[in-house]
């Protein structure tokens, strides 16, 4: 029985494999044709993961020098027809232990996110129009914490150019969140396992805030690819935060009961 499941997983994930390269062939299509097929790709590689769980540093920089380092926890859960849910929970150091940040990602309506801080005891929500606000000191806003959602965006493909060892397409995405604090995005995504390796964002004067490096990649359950190493650099400021990722796991039996407000303030 065992053996034949195993053959039976192999068999779909041969499956999903051919049909995501048929899908890639993008063939006569416009730019914006073009911009959103290749993030349906994006998307469709990272589907069936079920929830996950994994560890995370935050390192926070005031231009060159560290002013502090944070331990922290997230576990995630997919949500079919739907964003998915995360849940982060701070260890260290002692002036945040046990703060814990709940997410719900919608495709279609305003995310839902809340902020449970211990010394209060009180769980505060973030309102949609406030997710602009850096997380916790960081240069990440709470819009960046948000699952990727294709329906949220619209899509330019600008061109294909050499990054790194291989090649990217580049493609343009602008928000259609009425509160997002973006003007628009750009996007650098490899064209071998359409994974985000950089993103531009600019502000809604169109000048250039912050940009954001993926590295350190590593395959999980032979199709997830995840990275290691995330760095938001903020242009206006000169500040940056590093956030390195490690100990994924995978399939670890969560639930929808995990991602609850109750859940937020009992998370330990």
């Amino acid at each position: 029985m065992i053996a034949a499941r195993q053959l039976f997983m192999v068999l779909i994930t041969t499956l999903l494999a051919a049909q995501a390269n048929a899908e890639a062939d993008f063939g006569d299509m416009s730019a914006d044709q073009k911009g959103l097929a290749i993030a349906e790709q994006v998307k469709a590689r990272d589907r069936g993961w079920n929830d996950s769980r994994a560890a995370m540093e935050m390192q926070l920089y005031r231009r060159d020098k560290l002013l502090a380092t944070r331990e922290m926890r997230i576990q995630a859960l997919e949500v079919v027809d739907d964003g998915d849910k995360s849940l982060t929970i701070f260890d260290t150091p002692r002036d945040v232990q046990g703060t814990a940040f709940l997410t719900f990602t919608h495709v279609l309506e305003d995310d839902e996110q809340w902020l449970y801080l211990p010394a209060l005891k009180r769980v505060k929500q973030i309102s949609s129009k406030n997710k602009t606000s850096p997380f916790m000191g960081s240069e990440f806003s709470y819009e960046d914490l948000n699952s990727f959602e294709v329906p949220r965006y619209s899509y330019t493909w600008l061109r294909d150019e050499p990054c790194g060892d291989t090649t990217c397409f580049v493609i343009l995405a602008r928000s259609k969140d009425p509160y997002t604090g973006y003007s628009k995005e750009t996007i650098w995504i490899d064209k071998d396992e359409y994974r985000p390796l950089k993103v531009k964002y600019y502000d809604k004067r169109q000048s250039l805030l912050k940009t954001l490096t993926l590295s350190d990649y590593l395959k999980y359950l032979d199709r997830f690819w995840r990275p290691g190493k995330q760095v938001m650099v903020n242009h206006q400021s000169g500040n940056r935060t590093v956030i390195l990722m490690k100990d994924y796991q995978f399939n670890t039996g969560l639930t929808g009961e995990d991602f609850t407000r109750n859940s937020l303030m009992r998370a330990r």
